[in-house]
């Protein structure tokens, strides 16, 4: 996934807000369950983010392009890892680096659920 920071996420000190950063790993979070996952699980099944941990290392600044990878971490229970890589194109280092525990739960009932192999297989990971 790409954004172009726009003048709205742009704080005080001239470049990307903290929290945008956030924002678009959450962008990127959401897109990809909704590019894997089918209706029905989308409708039964949603996730929240039970703990975020965001390292800075570069600025961005407004016009800039970024490029959003997310893979997936250690699954344990209904929680699942994601990371998230931040950066300009073709940069070494990263503007920002973002680790969730994410939280697998029943739409209807809001309790967590156990990923499971079905999980697994539509993340095309090994559980």
């Amino acid at each position: 996934m790409t954004r172009i920071a726009n003048a709205r996420e742009i704080d005080e000190l001239g470049h990307v807000n903290n929290a945008v950063y956030l924002n678009w790993a959450q962008d990127i979070a959401v897109a990809h369950w909704r590019a894997v996952a089918p209706e029905n699980m989308r409708l039964d099944f949603v996730w929240v983010a039970l703990r975020h941990e965001i390292d800075y290392r570069d600025q961005v600044f407004s016009g800039e392009k970024v490029e959003i990878r997310t893979w997936l971490g250690r699954a344990s229970g209904p929680r699942f890892e994601r990371h998230v890589d931040i950066r300009k194109p073709n940069a070494s280092r990263f503007s920002a680096k973002v680790l969730t525990d994410w939280c697998l739960i029943h739409a209807q009932s809001r309790k967590p659920k156990r990923v499971g192999a079905d999980i697994f297989t539509l993340f095309g990971v090994d559980g």
